[in-house]
């Protein structure tokens, strides 16, 4: 199911709440260019994402990605592309906290809260806790996944072309 227009202008309006709170200026263009997704779920508030591409070239690019209260990004890897190894990208949390899960040792009592049926899809569980200022880069094709804290958050992007 698609998000309907009022499901993706209060999501809209809310991610520019987020911008201010983290005083990150969005110009009047680039407002029009934010994107919204649910990721076909219908479950945006849950799973989801809003972000902001700045740039995007075959050589890099940078984002701003906002997160609201517990919202997830699902575990997903940027596979290599050709000669490409994939997407290297790197993380910087502006505002809010955002809990990051990557391979490695599982950790004991995470802070993620995975929706009970879908539990089975999420399979790294080694939390890197990402506070404003706190940054972490991601190797190419390595799983991961992201959740918001209480408040929710914003973070920047910086990675190479993203596909």
């Amino acid at each position: 199911m698609v998000l309907t227009k009022s499901e993706y202008k209060l999501a809209v309006e809310k991610t520019l709440e987020f911008f201010r709170k983290a005083n990150i200026a969005i110009r009047e263009d680039e407002k029009q260019k934010l994107e919204v997704t649910d990721f076909g779920l219908s479950r945006m508030y849950e799973i989801g994402l809003q972000l902001l591409v700045y740039v995007n070239t075959d050589r890099y690019c940078a984002k701003e990605l906002v997160l609201f209260p517990w919202q997830i990004c699902p575990e997903h890897r940027h596979p290599p592309v050709g000669n490409d190894p994939g997407k290297q990208e790197t993380f910087r949390c502006r505002w809010g906290i955002v809990y990051l899960y990557v391979p490695g040792e599982p950790t004991p009592n995470p802070s993620c809260r995975i929706p009970k049926d879908k539990e089975q899809l999420f399979t790294v569980k080694h939390e890197i806790v990402l506070k404003p200022g706190d940054q972490y880069t991601i190797p190419p094709n390595t799983l991961h996944w992201f959740q918001a804290g209480e408040d929710g958050a914003v973070v920047s992007e910086f990675s190479s072309t993203s596909r």
